[in-house]
């Protein structure tokens, strides 16, 4: 009978639990500040509740926050930084200047969780709590939030702008933004369906409501050209409208009925209901809003995944728009 030489077995064993440490220390965690923080998120709770009931509009920034921020370098609160000297904000980007909104509400729930736990919650994480808090603040569904991401030490406004999808893009360029971050199609549909409580500037659909496309409701169409004039201004473009008319302070299906009645404000939104690979997906979250919510939370805690830093990659903010 063979010897086994016990150093090999020593060494192999060590090496092994090397590796599982370093795998779970890759790996996020809904209990993660249990021990660390464990009020970090009732904190962060009281201060979305108190956001979203001043202004429902900011359900959707807040979702919108998060997802903008995961599309660029993974889910790091880069989008958070502002301009320095080592830094060129991903704020000032086509796709968030005048736009994303909500930095001022992760900027206070980060205040307030200092307060409990200094230097122990990352912002990255705040943004991501603050998403789902912010969808069951209107109705939407709520979901376990995977915790323990750190934050960037730098952005990347260069991704942003050719990363981030645009309300021009096509569905074959909008399912292809998201296959890159590891996002199915139905990933993209599911998600694209937090426009229910959304708002648009003007510029954004002006061009749609004034084509006279064949893929636009015509009584839909001129019933949008009351808020947003053809004039081409500051003033006008800036002007705000529902994307969904029907419910929009509810987290709903509405989104998807809305598209198969060719009322989809964006073409962005619009493109998911055009005979393209999409259409039955549309088709079945617009019969059936559990199926719909149900798959969101899936889609959120899959995106809020996206390449996150843990164990010793980043840094812990001290406060979010500066990593001094």
């Amino acid at each position: 009978m063979a010897h086994r030489n016990p150093s090999i077995t020593i060494g192999f064993v060590v090496t092994t639990l090397v590796l599982l440490a370093t795998v779970c220390d890759a790996q996020l965690s809904s209990k993660f500040y249990d021990s660390t923080c464990p009020n970090a998120l009732s904190t962060i709770r009281t201060v979305i509740r108190t956001a979203v009931s001043k202004e429902r509009r900011m359900a959707a920034s807040l979702i919108r926050l998060h997802f903008h921020d995961c599309f660029v370098q993974g889910c790091d609160a880069s989008i958070l930084l502002d301009d320095s000297s080592s830094i060129e904000s991903e704020k000032t980007a086509l796709q968030n200047v005048n736009s994303v909104r909500g930095y001022n509400v992760i900027d206070q729930a980060k205040t307030e969780v200092e307060k409990v736990c200094p230097g122990v919650v990352s912002c990255a994480d705040i943004v991501a709590v603050a998403a789902r808090d912010a969808s069951f603040a209107v109705g939407g569904p709520s979901w376990t939030v995977n915790l323990g991401r750190r934050d960037s030490t730098t952005a990347s406004k260069s991704e942003a702008t050719s990363d981030l999808p645009l309300f021009t893009d096509d569905l074959d360029t909008l399912i292809s933004r998201f296959q890159k971050k590891g996002l199915t199609a139905r990933d993209m549909v599911t998600l694209s369906g937090a426009h229910t409580i959304g708002q648009a500037q003007c510029f954004t659909f002006r061009g749609r409501i004034y084509n006279n496309a064949s893929d636009i409701d015509a009584g839909f169409a001129s019933t949008r050209r009351r808020g947003c004039p053809s004039l081409n201004n500051n003033e006008n473009d800036k002007k705000l409208a529902a994307l969904d008319l029907v419910t929009p302070n509810s987290f709903d299906n509405n989104y998807f009925k809305n598209l198969i009645q060719k009322k989809g404000l964006l073409h962005s939104d619009q493109v998911l209901f055009s005979g393209g690979s999409t259409d039955s997906i549309v088709s079945e979250y617009s019969e059936n809003p559990t199926t719909f919510k149900s798959d969101f939370a899936a889609a959120m805690i899959k995106m809020g995944d996206i390449q996150p830093l843990t164990g010793s990659a980043g840094i812990i903010r001290k406060i979010c728009t500066s990593i001094n």
